[in-house]
Parts: structure tokens; C-alpha cells; sequence
């Protein structure tokens, strides 16, 4: 399998994590310890707190002793990081389906933090081998076995940040629950006056007004047996006089309906008034 297979077969967060070591200048090291990894030299690797502890076999007949490391966040740099991913539902959902957000650094970086490390420098690792390099052969190849962690476990980055899987599931649906919890209190002290103030209304004579009404108020309405239509006739599109050469037929219409509409509006005035009408 070519280098190019395997990084189109690796999630992003793992590959992005083994190309800061394939940066390190000394690639002769690197395709070492990339064998190593392949060919089962790493015997074991285990989580003590943040720290990664690990037995690679060497050219000694002693397996070598490796650690590795990043620099921990604090429970309060946490705490923000939390409150943002808190923000955010499709974090949750992502990270309980094994999977890294795409945009996760960018909650990390709201708050100052950094979920990679920037440079190899970042990293401490130390090798009970001779080399004095860092890292060495045996840094690497534990190194490289980490990626293909992070492909199986995005909360593996996590851990070595200093918050294992269930610390951040628990954090974030406590937080989310808190605020559900809120809103809900909230919603319910806004509801109450409006529920007080309904029971005050009488249903059964709502829609009757008893009081007469005043005289001025009153309006005979037209005639329902004559409509507008028979009043007004026929749009006279037909014409001869109105059909010039700029006029169309749509400015004819609108010009006849602004008449009518003034007309209309005086008449029904002077319905409305009872005026010109015979006594």
C-alpha cells in the first residue's frame, strides 16, 4: 500500500497528527520507525493520566521504555472548551459516533487553546535507548501507532489533553441538561401570568355586546340585489377613441379602474351618509 492509499485511508485528525512527526528533517529515522510500527515492534501502549507509556522492542533483548506526552489543559481551560462544544449539538453527535468535527479546532482556539501541538517541540517524549536523538526510532514508531489510535478513537487526542471519553460526555450533557432545565423555569414563569390573566375571561358571553349602539355609528348598507359589476358595465376596451399607438391595452385598463376606483369611493360615501336619496 503507497503512502498516498494510506492517508486517503486514515480519518483527518490522524493523519493531521502524523504529518507534524513526516516533518521532522531526518527521514532516514522516520522509515525506521515506520517499520517498527508496521512490523509489531511496539509491545504495548497504555494511558497513565495524560501521559502515554509504551514498550517497543529494539536490537537489545530488553523491550525499550517510551513515554509521550502533551501539555495537559486545566479543569478550567476545560471548562470553557466544554461550555463551547455545549454551544453546538452536532459536536455531541459527532463524538458519540466515533467521529472527529470537522471544525473542532475551532472550539479550542476560541479559547486560546490548541487541540494539536504546533511543532514536534510540543511533544515530550523520552526513550530509555541509547540514541540521544528526539525522537528517536522508537519515539516514532509509538508515535505512528498513536495515529492509527486516533483513526479507531478521536477521544484518544482528547486523553492525551488530560479528558478521557466519559469525563467529556458527562460534562457536556450535564451542561446541556442545565440549560434545558433553565429554559424550561423560564418559559414557565413567563406562561404563568399570561394562564392567570385567561381564566379571568367568560367564554360563554364573549362574542355578545348588549349595550345599544350610537346613532351616528349606524350605516345603511346599498342594496345587496344591485353589485358593483352592475353598476359600473363593461371595460370599455373596445374603444376606437382610447386605442393609440403608445397605449396598450394594459394602460387602458389601469387608467378605466383609477376612474372607477374614484367613482366607487364617492358613491359608496354617499351611500354610507344617506345622501341624495329622496325623503
Amino acid at each position: 500500500m503507497t503512502n498516498y492509499t494510506l492517508q486517503a485511508s486514515r480519518e483527518w485528525w490522524s493523519q493531521r497528527w502524523l504529518d507534524l512527526l513526516d516533518s521532522y528533517r531526518f527521514k532516514k529515522r522516520l522509515e525506521r520507525a515506520r517499520n517498527y510500527s508496521r512490523q509489531g515492534n511496539v509491545l504495548s501502549i497504555e494511558f497513565k493520566g495524560a501521559k502515554v507509556l509504551a514498550r517497543v522492542q529494539g536490537s537489545e533483548p530488553e523491550p525499550y521504555k517510551v513515554s509521550l506526552s502533551l501539555e495537559p489543559f486545566t479543569d478550567e481551560e476545560w471548562g470553557y472548551v466544554i461550555e463551547t462544544m455545549s454551544k453546538k449539538a452536532i459536536f455531541a453527535a459527532k463524538l458519540l459516533a466515533g467521529e472527529m468535527p470537522q471544525n473542532i479546532e475551532e472550539v479550542f482556539t476560541a479559547n486560546g487553546l490548541s487541540l494539536f501541538p504546533f511543532t514536534l517541540s510540543d511533544v515530550r517524549s523520552k526513550c530509555s535507548c541509547p540514541d540521544k536523538a528526539n525522537p528517536c526510532k522508537h519515539v516514532g514508531a509509538v508515535y505512528y501507532q498513536l495515529g492509527d489510535r486516533f483513526s479507531e478513537d478521536p477521544f484518544v487526542l482528547f486523553k492525551l489533553r488530560g479528558r478521557t471519553k466519559e469525563q467529556i460526555i458527562s460534562d457536556l450533557r450535564q451542561l446541556r441538561s442545565t440549560k434545558i432545565d433553565l429554559s424550561t423555569t423560564q418559559e414557565s414563569d413567563i406562561q404563568q401570568p399570561i394562564t392567570t390573566n385567561q381564566n379571568t375571561i367568560k367564554l360563554d358571553s364573549f362574542w355578545h355586546y348588549t349595550e345599544p349602539l350610537d346613532s351616528s355609528l349606524v350605516v345603511i348598507a346599498p342594496s345587496a340585489s344591485e353589485t358593483v359589476l352592475d353598476v359600473l358595465g363593461a371595460i370599455p376596451l373596445g374603444k376606437e377613441e382610447e386605442t393609440v399607438v403608445n397605449i396598450t391595452s394594459g394602460d387602458v385598463v389601469m387608467k378605466y379602474l383609477e376612474t372607477v376606483y374614484q367613482d366607487v369611493r364617492q358613491k359608496a360615501v354617499l351611500a354610507a351618509m344617506n345622501v341624495g336619496e329622496a325623503s
